[in-house]
Formats: structure tokens, sequence, C-alpha cells
């Protein structure tokens, strides 16, 4: 099982907050700053997550913090020191109530699930959504997708999907 790490910002509902009901349900754990050698889960970079770029024993981060603070904090340079890889996640649709249907809006446990979902770890993506109502829509809008992108093994091959579904939903 790999480490599901959550460096929270404390921006949001805590009764609503994804993070802090991952924690309170010890599947992931709070961290004061990103460890080294771990993948920050980062819409902002350039860099997609693939199974490339990580072994079995890297953590995951994820960054909790309002969408409407996220680029100033993702751009932080703090974020980035002692070899901290940066990865955005490909093109998903989110199921979270708050931002249902709206394509990379994803809560902070969409992110995460998704992620271990992209790396092989399939069943823990599902144990850590399965708390939430709408954990079961995320994964079933998104099915394909996550399917193709765990089946990639290269990043390229995960942008060539990205822009074949992107290409599709614009000419729709």
């Amino acid at each position: 099982m790999r480490s599901v790490l959550l460096y929270c910002e404390r921006q949001c509902d805590p009764r609503k907050c994804t993070a802090l009901k991952l924690i309170r349900f010890g599947l992931a754990r709070e961290v004061r700053s990103v460890p080294a050698r771990s993948v920050l889960l980062d819409p902002t970079s350039e860099n997609v997550l693939s199974q490339e770029d990580v072994g079995s024993r890297t953590p995951i981060v994820a960054l909790d913090c309002s969408w409407n603070r996220g680029i100033e904090i993702f751009t932080d340079p703090r974020l980035g020191r002692r070899g901290v890889r940066r990865r955005a996640l490909p093109y998903l649709v989110a199921a979270n109530p708050t931002n249902y249907g709206k394509p990379t809006k994803l809560s902070t446990v969409e992110a995460l699930c998704a992620a271990l979902f992209i790396l092989g770890e399939k069943e823990q993506a599902r144990q850590l959504i399965a708390p939430f109502r709408w954990g079961d829509s995320f994964l079933s809008l998104n099915e394909n997708l996550l399917r193709r992108y765990s089946e990639a093994v290269s990043p390229s091959e995960i942008l060539s999907i990205q822009a074949e579904v992107m290409g599709d939903d614009h000419g729709a």
C-alpha cells in the first residue's frame, strides 16, 4: 500500500473537507511539509503523472487548499524543495457535490483516488474514495479514462489519450 500524505491549508469548512475526512478515517496522514522524494499532485505542473515516474514506495502528497487560492499556494517555491516531483493529473471530471461535472475541478480525495488508480493501486484508490457518497460516481464518470491512463506506460501516452478526449469534447 502506497503512503498517502496530506498537506492541509485548512481553508475550507472542516465538516465538508475531504482531506480531513481521509485523516479521520486513517486513510491518509497529515504532514507539515512535503517530504523529499515524494510526488506532489500539482494542477499547475507541466509534467503529467504516469507509472514511469513513481516507484512503489514513493509517497503521494496532495495539498488541500481552496481552488480560489490554489495558484498562489502551488507556486510557492517552498513546495518544490528537496527533490519533490510535481505532477499534474490528466483530464478527469469531478463528481464531488461542489464541482460535479466540471473537468479538472477535482476535490482532494478525487485527485488522490485518480493518482492511485493511474499508478496501478486500484484497490487502494477504491478504499480511499469509498467513505464519500459520491465516490462511486467519480469512478463511474471516469471509468474509461482511468483504465486507459493506468494502462499507459509513459507520460506521452497519457497526454495522447488526454488530447484525444479533449478533442472529442470540444468537437461535440
